[in-house]
């Protein structure tokens, strides 16, 4: 079985892409920060999400000399000039937790119209410090006016996904790996490692 990192410490990210790697990848063993004992930050100073999952996954693949998979996503909400977008995890201030977060945007976005938003996702893999690809995906929505739904984490309980009638925090895991920014990334590194011949 094959160990890949995972860059970060968020059980909620390594879920979903524990339970959509499983379909096609069941030979990899997914491992979080925490199960490596890694506790020390990587600053997010990229402009993009993709340039941050990069940051992360060099950072963590030389330090631990694991292939690591970097992971950065956020929202971008339309009305408000795409922000949070790479500041999505410390919009409400350096460990405010998703209620914090979630209250700030919905104070924002009071008596604005305008909804639409989109989740993006930036996957980075890397190798002995060194990025071998980068993938992306993204999937359209727009903010309720309150939160609806106990499940995902994150921005999920204000995010609309119209195709399918419910937030993200009502769409079970299953649902939401079929839909959601981060498994259309999924997909992109799924298929370079099948069909690239990558060696993990």
């Amino acid at each position: 079985m094959t160990t890949l990192l995972l860059a970060t410490c968020n059980q909620g990210k390594k879920r979903e892409i524990e339970n959509y790697l499983q379909q096609g990848l069941a030979d990899i063993r997914l491992l979080c920060l925490a199960d490596v004992n890694v506790n020390a930050d990587v600053s997010e100073t990229g402009a993009t999400f993709a340039e941050n999952a990069r940051l992360k996954a060099d950072y963590y693949s030389l330090r631990t000399g694991l292939d690591t998979l970097g992971d950065d996503s956020g929202l971008e909400v339309m009305a408000l000039g795409e922000r949070p977008g790479v500041l999505s995890a410390r919009y409400a201030g350096e460990g405010a937790n998703d209620d914090a977060r979630i209250q700030k945007l919905l104070a924002e976005m009071q008596g604005i119209i305008e909804r639409r938003a989109r989740f993006v996702s930036a996957l980075c893999i890397s190798r002995n410090g060194s990025a071998l690809a980068t993938f992306s995906g993204q999937v359209e929505g727009e903010i309720l006016f309150a939160k609806r739904g106990e499940g995902g984490f994150g921005y999920d309980p204000l995010f609309f996904y119209q195709p399918l009638g419910k937030t993200f925090a009502e769409l079970t895991l299953e649902e939401k790996n079929r839909v959601s920014h981060r498994a259309r990334a999924l997909e992109q590194f799924k298929i370079f490692i099948l069909h690239e011949g990558l060696a993990l």
